[in-house]
């Protein structure tokens, strides 16, 4: 499965961007009380709407989305296109914001800024008894690097079920943080290592990101980054 992924900076709070939201959209945009969040919010949408654009072969600015929650009904949901054969996930942190498309497969991308740390407490909670065991004996360095490679694959796996947290994090068990990304077990009936595909991301310097697709087909991800 042919796969690209768009990497973008926050873009500017600019007319030629700006009018590209709808009415909900304006109202979630200004609804954010920080500059950089509305940056982050704003550039999502319209590398959404500029790929879903693409995809389509439709103009940019006829692109509509419905971002109802399946859960509580309000607007802040996965952006979609009602019977179209596209879905698409925004992940951010810092300054990368991403997206990612398939066809109608399910999908979930994450990135993390590579800066954080990883105490025993977040690991504990995070981490599987075989993912733990890999960390054993990393000095600190090493271990937050590789605790965020596995946090990355399990936000990315939970985005693309839908459930999000509702999956225990220890539940699902990855191959090791430094060999390609692979479902080895999980202990949820929402995953199945046979009809789940990850990669492992580059992003950007700084920045830890994957990819996860709930089908058979294996995965060709192709990275850009986006200058509109």
């Amino acid at each position: 499965m042919e796969i690209v992924v768009r990497w973008s900076p926050p873009l500017p709070a600019e007319e030629r961007f700006l009018r590209l939201l709808d009415d909900v959209e304006q109202g979630r945009y200004e609804a954010y009380r920080q500059d950089a969040d509305k940056r982050r919010f704003l550039t999502g949408r319209v590398l959404a709407k500029t790929v879903a654009a693409e995809w389509l072969g439709i103009p940019l600015e006829s692109v509509s989305f419905d971002a109802t929650c399946e859960d509580c009904g309000k607007p802040h949901g996965r952006p979609r296109i009602p019977g179209a054969d596209l879905t698409l996930s925004i992940s951010h942190s810092g300054e990368l914001i991403g997206l990612a498309a398939t066809p109608s497969v399910p999908v979930g991308l994450d990135v993390e800024t590579a800066t954080r740390r990883a105490d025993e407490g977040l690991i504990e909670y995070a981490l599987s008894p075989a993912e733990a065991g890999h960390l054993a004996g990393l000095d600190a360095e090493a271990k937050a690097a590789a605790f965020f490679v596995y946090w990355t694959r399990k936000e990315a796996v939970m985005k693309a079920t839908g459930k999000g947290l509702r999956i225990p994090l220890q539940s699902i068990t990855f191959s090791r943080f430094d060999e390609p990304a692979r479902l080895v077990s999980s202990e949820h009936d929402a995953l199945d290592p046979a009809t789940t595909r990850l990669a492992d991301l580059k992003a950007a310097d700084g920045y830890r990101a994957a990819i996860a697709v709930l089908t058979t087909e294996e995965l060709s991800v192709t990275e850009e980054h986006w200058v509109p």
